[in-house]
Order: C-alpha cells, then sequence, then structure tokens
C-alpha cells in the first residue's frame, strides 16, 4: 500500500502536504503525531473516508484513489467499535459476511473461527452492553477480521480503555497481526503504542511526514529536534546555548558536546536515563522534585533557567533544594540548530 504525494486541504487549511509513504506487505507501520498533525486524515483518505486534493492512494498496484471504500478491500477499526447493539456478538462479527450473501452455515463455520482467535467463543450470544471494554474491542477486532481483507485500517482503537487493558490489548494486537500477516496501518497519539506495536514508526508534524523508521532507530537517531522531544518518556532533556568548539555554553552551564560545528543557537538534548546524579558533573543545579515511579526515581533539577530530569535508583533520597551535580556521556548526547530544528552531526 502507497501513499503517493499525497495532499489534502479542507478548504485554505493543508492538513497533509507531500505526503508519500509505503507500506510493505504483511507490516504493521503506525502513523504516530500529535492531534491535528494529519495522522487520521491520512487513514480516512486511505480509506475512501475522504477525498484526496492530490497524489495518488495504491493497494498493490491498483489506483483506488476515486475507487469507493467499500471496493477497497480494507477493513477498519473504530476508536468507538460501532458495534450494533441490538445484535449479538455473533451476529455483529458475522454482518460483513452477511452482507457478501454467504450462507448461513458459512457465516457460522468462519464466526466460530475468528472467535477463537480472539477468546471470544464463549460469548458469542452475548449483546454489547454485557461486554467489558476490552471485550467489545476484540468484537471489532474480529468483524474485521473475519472478512480477511488485504488491509487493516486501525483509528486510535485502544484511546477508549484503561492503563491496565491498554497494556494487555496491546499484547494480543501484535499476537493477532503477527498470526494473520495482514498488513496492518494503525493511529495512534500514544508514543508507548507506536513504540511497543510497529515494524515502522511514521512520526507526523502539521501534515508533514518527519520520520519514517524503526521504533528502535527513531529513538536512538531522531531525525530532528521534533522527533526526539516527542518519543521518549519521560522527555528528552534539552539544553539551549551558544555552540562552539565542542562546547555549549548556555545560563549558567558550559557542558560538552559530540559535534564540533558552531551555531549561535544550538540545542543539547540528553534522555533522562542517560543522566546520573554524581558529584562534579558537568552541571550543577537545585532539587526541584523527587517522584518515586516504582522501579525508579524521577529526579527534576533546575539548571540556570532550564529544568532536566533524570532517572535515579529507586532508593535516591536527597531533599528538594538541595544542590546536586549531574554527569553524563557527551557520546550520548544529541546535538540540533536551535533556528532550524535540524540535527547536526
Amino acid at each position: 500500500m502507497t501513499f503517493d504525494h499525497l495532499g489534502k486541504r479542507f478548504g485554505a487549511v493543508e492538513v497533509l502536504r507531500d505526503f508519500n509513504l509505503q507500506v510493505q506487505p504483511g507490516e504493521f507501520l503506525v502513523l504516530l503525531g500529535e492531534s491535528g498533525s494529519g495522522k487520521s486524515t491520512a487513514l480516512r483518505v486511505f480509506a475512501g473516508l475522504e477525498t484526496a486534493s492530490a497524489g495518488r492512494i495504491l493497494i498493490g498496484e491498483r489506483d483506488v484513489t476515486n475507487v469507493l471504500p467499500k471496493n477497497r478491500d480494507i477493513a477498519m477499526v473504530f476508536q468507538s467499535y460501532a458495534l450494533y447493539p441490538h445484535k449479538t456478538v455473533a451476529e455483529n462479527v458475522a454482518y460483513p459476511l452477511d452482507v457478501r450473501g454467504l450462507p448461513k452455515p458459512q457465516q457460522h463455520e468462519q464466526v466460530l473461527a475468528v472467535a477463537k482467535q480472539v477468546q471470544l467463543d464463549g460469548l458469542l450470544d452475548r449483546y454489547p452492553r454485557q461486554l467489558s471494554g476490552g471485550q467489545r474491542q476484540r468484537v471489532a477486532l474480529a468483524r474485521a477480521m473475519v472478512r480477511r481483507p488485504s488491509v487493516f485500517l486501525m483509528d486510535e482503537p485502544l484511546s477508549n480503555l484503561d492503563a491496565k487493558l491498554r497494556g494487555h490489548m496491546r499484547a494480543e494486537l501484535k499476537h493477532l497481526q503477527q498470526q494473520l500477516g495482514i498488513t496492518t496501518l494503525y493511529v495512534t497519539h500514544d508514543q508507548v503504542e507506536a513504540m511497543t506495536l510497529a515494524h515502522r514508526v511514521a512520526l507526523l508534524d502539521k501534515g508533514v511526514l518527519q520520520q519514517l523508521d524503526t521504533p528502535a532507530r527513531i529513538y536512538n537517531d531522531p531525525a530532528n529536534l521534533f522527533v526526539a522531544g516527542f518519543i521518549g518518556a519521560p522527555p528528552m532533556n534539552f539544553l539551549r546555548g551558544a555552540l562552539s568548539g565542542g562546547w555549549l555554553e548556555g545560563a549558567g552551564f558550559r557542558v560538552p558536546t559530540p559535534v564540533t560545528a558552531s551555531l549561535a543557537e544550538g540545542v543539547l538534548g540528553i534522555r533522562p536515563e542517560d543522566c546520573r546524579i554524581a558529584d562534579g558533573g558537568a552541571l550543577q543545579g537545585e532539587i526541584y522534585a523527587v517522584e518515586l515511579i516504582g522501579d525508579h526515581t524521577l529526579v527534576t533539577l533546575h539548571i540556570g533557567t532550564h529544568k532536566l530530569t533524570v532517572k535515579g535508583a529507586k532508593d535516591f533520597d536527597q531533599a528538594v533544594g538541595r544542590r546536586v551535580g549531574v554527569a553524563f556521556d557527551p557520546g550520548a548526547a544529541f546535538v540540533f540548530d536551535g533556528a532550524t530544528g535540524a540535527r547536526v552531526r
């Protein structure tokens, strides 16, 4: 499946700009971005629910840009589940087969098979109101799966679930997609979903593709300042200052960097897990907050006009207001042009 120079406008507002993306057969690709980034619009254009303003949509070698949604051989799973309340689980799952006119015995056979895959075989006689959120989501998935489409489209399908159930359903989704091998395009604003589910992640901002790569590469080798700040929890620390001769100098600090370029406005990015509280560290600051997460502690410090977060040991115990040092390996840091956001390598 291919987005070929896709553009989409709503009046004067350009939501997608020259969007190019090729999804490999059997791949689980996640479109990730903030609200308004264009990710859901891209999915809806691919589904045929919105018309493209420019460019083409291809499924294999077939141009489906102007093809009706029902003729695109896709199945879509929505955030709201979109189940029929007056139909049982079995009837909801069988609906696409019923529309095709498949004989009832074949419908029953296929519904049973897919219900077992998503562990719904004991719930087929229930109605949606009698199900939990996770069970309803599995019904929506089963209804999409029973069609055996060439492409799954999923629009924030887990966002209505609580945190524990989201974690469980992420694992279920990943396992099912690997079992079925169906090409899947998945939209989310949740970076944890993107990083745990995807073979590759396409990160969008304001309708423009910022980086397309594996989760590991996006995390370890961000293309620009936006990507670096979006991926990571807690987010990457940024220090701004003048960059010269391998050093970044700002208000109240002077630290080494992994590059020798000179910039009037440079940005040094350091992930919290690559920092440590240490006497005589390159940075000095006052503890602003201490948060015990469980297996680690997040320590936030004031360093000049900046705030910096360190991922520390779970037994960290120092008082707010105490002045401490922060050390880091310059080789683990990233440098960006503060004016353009471009990565400086």
